[in-house]
């Protein structure tokens, strides 16, 4: 189990670094996948950035604590992270996403951070 908890948090916390990079480097096409389309162009563009930096910090924090703190800080931070893709599911129902997108990308990804934390916590 110990292996799936690292793993698992690992890949989660890849996955935010590539959601970061993703927002900065091509925001329109992960505006549109994210459920809310913008134009990077636009008004928009700030909103862009901001998401990209905050999904790669959250990735980066992630790492760091995983290498540095161990299992047990990085779980908690795992519960607290998955209040972003909780968040991110009301957003886009809130703005005109699909019922899929928001459920099917943001709270199963809020499931999936919340199962690598209950991972962690055992481990």
């Amino acid at each position: 189990m110990t292996v799936t908890a690292y793993t698992l948090a690992v890949v989660l916390n890849l996955f935010c670094l590539f959601l970061g990079y993703r927002f900065l480097f091509r925001p329109g096409p992960a505006a549109a996948g994210y459920g809310a389309p913008a134009d990077p162009g636009g008004d928009a563009a700030a909103y862009l950035t901001v998401k990209g930096v905050r999904d790669g910090t959250l990735g980066v924090v992630g790492l760091v604590l995983l290498a540095f703190a161990g299992a047990r800080p990085e779980a908690w931070f795992m519960l607290c992270v998955a209040l972003v893709p909780l968040a991110d599911t009301l957003i886009v129902l809130r703005r005109g996403g699909t019922r899929a997108v928001a459920f099917g990308i943001h709270f199963a990804t809020a499931v999936v951070v919340l199962v690598g934390a209950g991972l962690l916590f055992a481990v």
